[in-house]
C-alpha cells in the first residue's frame, strides 16, 4: 500500500481555580447644580477610595484604579409633559483586584451598604504567569491527542508508524478565515444573601477553562 496522508484534529483543556477577582463599582450622585453633584459624589467616593487604599497597603488588594469623574445633565419631564430644570449626574468608577474571594466578599458587603454605591461585574482571572504556562500545556496536550488519533487511524488501516508533516492552530491547515488561539473561558461570579436576609455577599468562583485545538497532518506507510 502506498503512503497514506492522515489529517486529524486534537483538543485539550485544563480547569483551574481563579487566582484573582476584579470587581467594578460606580459611585453616583445627582443634584440641581453641577457643583452640588460633583461635591456630593466626591464626598461619597472618598471613604470607598480610602478603604481600597488601606487594603492595598495590607496586601489584600493586588491593584486598583479609579477613572476620572464624569458629569452629565438631563432635563426630566413631569406628568403634564413639561420639561423641568436640569438634573446633574456625577459618577466616579473604581476597580479593585483581590487575590482572595473571601476578602472580596467582605469588602463588597461593606461598601455596597454605602449611599451612592453600585456594585458591578466581577472578572475572574489568572495571573499572567499561570495563563502563559497553561496555554503552553494545553497546546502540547492538543498535539499529543492529534498524534494518538493519527496512530489509531494508521493502525486501523494496517499501517505502521506515522510521521508528522504539518501541525497548526485550528483553521490554518483547513484554510478557514481565522485561526483562534488557545482560549480561556471564565465563568461569571455568583453571590448570595446570607441566611438572615441581609445584603452580605458571598462570591463563588467557578473554574477557569483553558483549551486549545490544533490540526495536524501525518504520513503513514
Amino acid at each position: 500500500m502506498s503512503d497514506v496522508i492522515i489529517t486529524v484534529r486534537g483538543e485539550h483543556e485544563l480547569r483551574i481555580a481563579p487566582e484573582r477577582a476584579t470587581v467594578h463599582l460606580n459611585i453616583r450622585a445627582e443634584g440641581p447644580q453641577r457643583v452640588a453633584a460633583v461635591d456630593e459624589v466626591t464626598r461619597l467616593a472618598e471613604p470607598v477610595r480610602q478603604s481600597i487604599v488601606d487594603r492595598k497597603d495590607a496586601e489584600t488588594v493586588v491593584e486598583w484604579s479609579s477613572t476620572r469623574m464624569t458629569v452629565h445633565a438631563e432635563r426630566p419631564w413631569n406628568a403634564d409633559g413639561r420639561q423641568l430644570a436640569p438634573v446633574y449626574h456625577a459618577t466616579i468608577a473604581f476597580t479593585a483586584t483581590f487575590p482572595d474571594p473571601s476578602e472580596l466578599s467582605l469588602w463588597v458587603s461593606d461598601v455596597s451598604l454605602r449611599d451612592g454605591v453600585e456594585v458591578g461585574i466581577v472578572d475572574w482571572q489568572l495571573t499572567p504567569e499561570t495563563r502563559t504556562r497553561l496555554e503552553r500545556d494545553v497546546a502540547a496536550g492538543a498535539v499529543s491527542v492529534a498524534v494518538a488519533r493519527a496512530e489509531a487511524y494508521a493502525a486501523a488501516l494496517g499501517l505502521g508508524s506515522v510521521v508528522p508533516l504539518e501541525v497548526a492552530d485550528l483553521g490554518l491547515i483547513s484554510r478557514q478565515e481565522s485561526a483562534p488561539q488557545p482560549k480561556m473561558l471564565m465563568r461569571s461570579a455568583a453571590f448570595a444573601m446570607d441566611s438572615a436576609g441581609s445584603s452580605g455577599m458571598v462570591y463563588e468562583a467557578e473554574d477557569i477553562i483553558v483549551s486549545a485545538t490544533v490540526e495536524a497532518r501525518f504520513q503513514a506507510a
